[in-house]
């Protein structure tokens, strides 16, 4: 049980949504967006979170789509990971979310939940980053649509809290390239990653995202210089991307730091391999 009383609110449209958590907030309460759940229940009942109000997202037809739009894939943030995954129209995301919980999580878990999880592996993320999406946020001043690379830096940065995903988007153009999707747990094949990697080749460049090595989700260009730098062996171009990793690797329940590291320099290598040989 959640240990507090809260209002619940469903807006059925953005603006609702809006208009509600700033007449909310104005009131002095707290208020959060609601999209999934899963996270909001578990760390309430562990009173690691808390809220007097809460606005559900799900209502809102908006966060609802998924389909090409033009020359872009369009999905919403309150999509369920296996409605994403079973829709399967951007394999490398598909390929993801099948290792992030278990398939009854997945009914809940949403694109925009995973996102914006408090856990620091937010694997979705990863296909974003190697795709170039774009993302489209609603919050006072209307409706933006922005590169999620230049709004994530560690965490996506929504700012003021009136903000909420809406919508990601994707060039059509990227969803179907040659791609890899790893992840290395400590025993079951849908914990919380030692490493997760989503990888694609773009006009003979490796684009690579990770998860589960450091503190955040990260793409790192100087990693990916290092990786595309063919004037080196496998191992010195493996070598050389460890060498810039943006933050030290961690160390927790799951592995020490030299095992993951470990396993990260397994993982690249696999990668390279798997991509080359969709070359043949």
């Amino acid at each position: 049980m959640i240990p507090f009383e809260f209002e619940y609110y469903k807006p059925a449209s953005i603006q609702e949504a809006v208009q509600t958590f700033k007449s909310l907030q104005n009131q002095g309460k707290t208020v959060i967006y609601y999209n999934g759940g899963t996270e909001f229940i578990t760390f309430s009942r562990i009173n690691k979170m808390t809220a007097e109000a809460v606005i559900d997202l799900k209502g809102i037809p908006d966060c609802n789509v998924i389909e090409f739009q033009g020359e872009e894939l369009v999905i919403g943030s309150s999509l369920s990971l296996n409605k994403i995954s079973e829709t399967d129209l951007y394999p490398l995301l598909s390929q993801t979310i099948k290792r992030v919980a278990d398939h009854t999580s997945r009914n809940k878990i949403t694109l925009g939940g995973n996102l914006n999880s408090r856990l620091i592996y937010r694997e979705c993320l990863l296909p974003l980053l190697v795709a170039d999406a774009k993302i489209k946020i609603a919050g006072d001043e209307g409706e933006t649509t922005l590169p999620l690379n230049d709004i994530f830096d560690k965490e996506i940065k929504l700012n003021p809290p009136s903000q909420f995903i809406v919508q990601i988007l994707i060039n059509k153009t990227n969803v179907n390239l040659p791609f890899v999707s790893l992840k290395k747990t400590k025993i079951s094949k849908i914990g919380y990653p030692i490493v997760s990697l989503a990888a694609v080749e773009k006009d003979k460049q490796i684009l690579a995202a990770l998860s589960g090595v450091c503190e955040f989700p990260f793409r790192s260009s100087e990693m990916e210089a290092a990786l595309n730098d063919t004037s080196l062996s496998i191992d010195e171009r493996i070598d050389k991307a460890l060498s810039r990793l943006p933050a030290q690797i961690i160390e927790d329940i799951q592995a020490s730091a030299a095992y993951r590291q470990f396993v990260l320099k397994n993982t690249l290598r696999e990668m390279l391999d798997n991509l080359e040989a969709a070359k043949a």
